[in-house]
């Protein structure tokens, strides 16, 4: 049996400066909740960044994809600890004892804060696992880092849509899972390979859908939020 949770959009404000991403969040209003901050505008524009977002209102999902030895790791945790964050990324492979390092930090410092463990990128597909290496399924590549992840005591997972219902089967409702590659109908699919529409990812379990470039070249972003919103939750 799923969550019975509403699935939540989740802004990805992928965008080149600054001025642009408040920008943006100007045209959108107060409607979206959660904004998530990736690489580009944190290493441009550090955590300073992250408390601007957050105090005009908005819960952030930092995706920074934590990957380094355990030590490095749990100290970068340590630091995020001190922001207004809810949500963090660190990746599977880094494995398990690099995760129970960051979860320790975590517990220790910021026990209202979120790890997602990140298992196969979205942009990645079955050739370019073979390319790494990995002899696996994609499907199985995504549940064995699941289970290492979870075991480790990391809160939730991030991976395509496309595994939500054999992890949700495995796994149950209590993890929370974050699902990138969204694209509402119509949309180009961009790089990603494995994509899903908003209101299939809701059903198939997903708490947390990220959306970028569907909302951020549309011409009015603030309708497509609120069209994506009312097609996560077509009864609200």
């Amino acid at each position: 049996m799923l969550s019975k949770q509403p699935c939540q959009l989740i802004l990805a404000l992928d965008l080149e400066t600054k001025e642009a991403a408040l920008a943006m969040l100007d045209r959108i209003g107060p409607s979206l909740p959660w904004v998530k901050i990736g690489l580009q505008l944190f290493t441009a524009y550090g955590p300073d960044f992250v408390r601007e977002v957050a105090d005009r209102g908005y819960k952030i999902f930092l995706d920074l994809k934590l990957h380094d030895i355990p030590n490095t790791v749990a100290k970068a945790v340590q630091s995020i600890a001190t922001l207004p964050v809810e949500l963090l990324t660190l990746h599977g492979c880094g494995g398990s004892e690099m995760l129970e390092w960051a979860n320790r930090a975590r517990n220790d410092h910021a026990p209202n804060l979120n790890l997602l463990a990140v298992t196969v990128l979205t942009s990645m597909d079955q050739a370019q696992l073979h390319a790494i290496n990995v002899e696996t399924s994609t499907e199985r590549q995504v549940i064995h880092l699941a289970d290492l992840s979870l075991k480790a005591g990391i809160q939730g997972l991030v991976c395509s849509s496309l595994e939500l219902q054999p992890l949700r089967a495995r796994f149950g409702p209590g993890p929370i899972i974050v699902t990138p590659g969204i694209r509402p109908k119509g949309s180009a699919t961009d790089e990603q390979k494995r994509i899903m529409t908003p209101a299939d990812a809701a059903k198939c379990g997903s708490s947390y859908i990220v959306v970028g470039r569907p909302i951020l070249k549309a011409p009015n972003p603030a309708e497509a939020v609120q069209a994506i919103q009312a097609e996560l939750n077509p009864s609200a």
